[in-house]
């Protein structure tokens, strides 16, 4: 009887499909929690490793989840008694099950977070928003996404078509999508960086694309953009050569889900990690996706029921 892969030999392969030279210098992923001799068959893969998620990946049988979000995000001094995390790692070793996150490492990869959600939104001629330049890689690989819509579209059709392609692909969340700009303008480049994304908008202003699809877009940075956006396109409109295109506003923004819209990723997940370990080890485990909401909303008012 053959053995299966051990989890060493499975995060081996995981950080050669997702490496972690490509994280952000302010992140940790990678192995969280687990005995790297434990024999992994089954993988669950989710969006966030809440109580929830990891109940549901121990009732599974699960000997490894595969997360995108970290369960240490901050420091943390303490994994006893006294808070969730300590109870967390706690049940993950008394049920024998790892814990690795791929999260901005995952971001940047080939078939990853940013190149999933932009092959879904049907994006042709994709580049990397932000490159990173690795000689060992065989295709173009970094934070984010630019491409092209086979044909120009209006705004808020284009926002129709994120909504459905998050719901239907990702996780469907309460939250929707927000929109901000002219929603009749037509709309056919295009920037996309599943998760947090604001912190991007001079690199997407640069691009001189259309529209940006991100999430957690606050307040006080949107407004500034879109109010930069408007200013350049004023003084384009003049002739005076400011920013990046023509007359017309840019770049429109579309707010999503976070974990919804990164969740988009697993599809290919679920596809990629079996083939590579089948490849390597010749054995073949087998992948579920907890498609659970993590989204900590439960509801959204958005009219007034008066």
């Amino acid at each position: 009887m053959s053995r299966m892969p051990n989890l060493k030999q499975v995060i081996d392969i995981l950080e050669t499909l997702y490496p972690l030279r490509y994280a952000e210098q302010w992140d940790e992923p990678g192995l969280i929690v687990g005995d790297l001799s434990h024999e992994v068959r089954h993988i669950v893969v989710a969006a966030d490793p809440t109580s929830a998620i990891v109940d549901k990946a121990i009732e599974a049988g699960a000997d490894l989840l595969i997360t995108h979000h970290p369960l240490f995000f901050r420091s943390v001094h303490e994994v006893g008694g006294l808070g969730f995390r300590g109870d967390i790692v706690r049940r993950l070793y008394g049920h024998g099950c790892g814990l690795w996150v791929g999260h901005t490492n995952a971001d940047s990869a080939w078939r990853g977070v940013g190149q999933a959600a932009a092959d879904y939104l049907k994006l042709e001629h994709q580049r990397p928003l932000v490159p990173i330049q690795d000689a060992e890689a065989e295709h173009a690989v970094g934070l984010g996404r630019i491409g092209t819509l086979h044909e120009p579209m209006p705004l808020k059709d284009f926002a129709q078509h994120v909504f459905n392609t998050v719901s239907m692909h990702g996780m469907h969340t309460e939250l929707g999508v927000q929109v901000c700009g002219d929603l009749e303008a037509p709309v056919q480049t295009v920037a996309v960086l599943p998760g947090s994304g604001d912190s991007l908008f001079d690199e997407v202003r640069a691009a001189g694309v259309d529209v940006y699809v991100t999430s957690d877009l606050r307040h006080h940075p949107t407004t500034d953009a879109i109010e930069q956006a408007r200013y350049e396109a004023r003084m384009r409109a003049q002739g005076i050569a400011l920013g990046q295109g023509s007359a017309q506003t840019r770049p429109f923004l579309i707010n999503t889900p976070h974990a919804a819209i990164e969740s988009i990723w697993f599809n290919y997940a679920l596809e990629d990690v079996p083939q590579a370990v089948a490849q390597m080890t010749g054995e073949h485990i087998t992948m579920e996706w907890i498609r659970d909401t993590t989204d900590p909303w439960t509801l959204s008012i958005t009219t007034s029921q008066a």
